[in-house]
């Protein structure tokens, strides 16, 4: 499957990760993190990513981790919001879980974003400490 293809299958649902991962090109340079809710303070967990697909900044959201699991993904701005979801994920958790995500992206927007915008220049103990600073909800 083409990019392009991609493109038109995910206008309307969510991708999985592992379509996100199929769908980069070989001279793309992706950083990512699982993040628990350790360090977020929202159950589930929040994959952090540098620049991915061509959408703009964003997290994924997912109860547990895997490339096939469904998600929702919030784009990360200061008025943080839903961008896209995936029919399997689960309306009454979603309900619960989607605020809390939202209000993690808004505390931690600005940092987020350089993250998405340049954490593929960071060495891991660079990455490590810029997990450790995010701020929980």
């Amino acid at each position: 499957m083409s990019f392009q293809e991609s493109i038109t299958v995910w206008v309307d649902r969510e991708p999985t990760l592992d379509e996100e991962l199929l769908a980069m090109g070989e001279e793309d340079v992706l950083e990512m993190a699982n993040l628990g809710e350790a360090e977020t303070g929202v159950p589930g967990v929040i994959m952090i990513s540098t620049i991915m697909g061509r959408h703009g900044p964003r997290v994924k959201y997912f109860v547990k981790p895997g490339r096939h699991q469904p998600s929702f993904s919030v784009a990360i701005a200061s008025e943080a919001r839903v961008v896209a979801k995936s029919d399997e994920f689960e309306d009454k958790a979603f309900a619960r879980l989607a605020p809390l995500v939202m209000q993690w992206v808004e505390r931690n927007q600005e940092a987020l974003n350089r993250f998405w915008w340049s954490g593929n220049e960071l060495m891991n103990d660079e990455v490590q400490a810029f997990i450790a600073s995010l701020k929980k909800v």
